[in-house]
């Protein structure tokens, strides 16, 4: 499973935050220790994520979380579920956040908003795309 962990955490080094020049990695938002790949199946797998917050009232949380969704999504080559949270005690509101960026229907209307949507591309597009 640490072989699926790192090719998650390749995927997800290099989204830049949306209010830095910088990625998540160079900001430790996520490291390599957030990933957790379980088997759940032949070729199915469940990715926990579990993320850190600059700031404790980072207002970005959720975009955030949005833009490890989206890219996941879309990088991934196999089959799975991903759960991603907020690291416990790292956000003054991580269990609302929680909720949000692992429900399917609030993404999707979250990506349904052009100016959010046009936010979480600039994010998930690698430097050289």
């Amino acid at each position: 499973m640490e072989e699926k962990a790192l090719e998650v955490y390749d995927v997800i080094r290099t989204i830049r935050d949306p209010e830095k020049p910088n990625t998540l990695e160079e900001l430790d938002v996520v490291t390599e220790e957030c990933v957790e790949v379980q088997e759940l199946g032949e070729d199915e797998y469940l990715i926990i994520i579990k993320f850190s917050p600059t700031v404790p009232h980072c207002s970005l949380a959720t975009l955030i979380g949005l833009c490890l969704q989206v890219k996941l999504q879309r990088c991934l080559p196999f089959k799975h579920k991903l759960d991603i949270y907020i690291s416990e005690g790292t956000h003054s509101t991580e269990e609302d956040i929680n909720k949000q960026i692992n429900d399917k229907e609030r993404v999707a209307a979250a990506m349904e908003n052009p100016n959010l949507r046009d936010i979480v591309e600039q994010c998930v597009t690698e430097p050289d795309d």
